[in-house]
């Protein structure tokens, strides 16, 4: 975890994170408090409806407790480093009160899609 992170995430969560799949072939990466609230936002979704039923089934079910080390350092398993398609080099990206860390490779190839694109319709949304 990069140092300027490490000290309110030591504050704020007690060094626990929580990490868990995304849409993207990324893992999401909160702080334990912030993924209690996101949790509960997931979990109270009608289940009957299958977009909801993929959150409580994929995000929530593979939501994994993690800490940092003394270094800021944290392990994520095996079965998500596979699911994210994470090799030897990765980026975290902070998004808010959450982070994404991406294989580097796919990180980039991504990231040059997005730019090309007409990032979504962003030239109509008033920053």
């Amino acid at each position: 975890m990069p140092t300027r992170y490490r000290e309110p995430i030591q504050e704020r969560a007690q060094s626990k994170l929580v990490v868990t799949v995304h849409r993207d072939p990324c893992l999401l990466i909160y702080p334990l408090p912030d993924w209690e609230q996101t949790e509960q936002k997931i979990m109270s979704l009608p289940s009957m409806h299958p977009q909801a039923r993929w959150l409580q089934r994929v995000v929530v079910g593979h939501a994994t407790d993690l800490e940092l080390d003394g270094h800021g350092r944290f392990l994520v398993p095996p079965e998500l480093r596979e699911i994210a398609g994470l090799q030897r080099l990765a980026v975290l990206i902070g998004q808010g009160s959450r982070f994404e860390l991406w294989d580097e490779a796919r990180w980039s190839e991504q990231r040059d899609l997005w730019l090309k694109s007409d990032a979504g319709g962003l030239d109509t949304v008033s920053l």
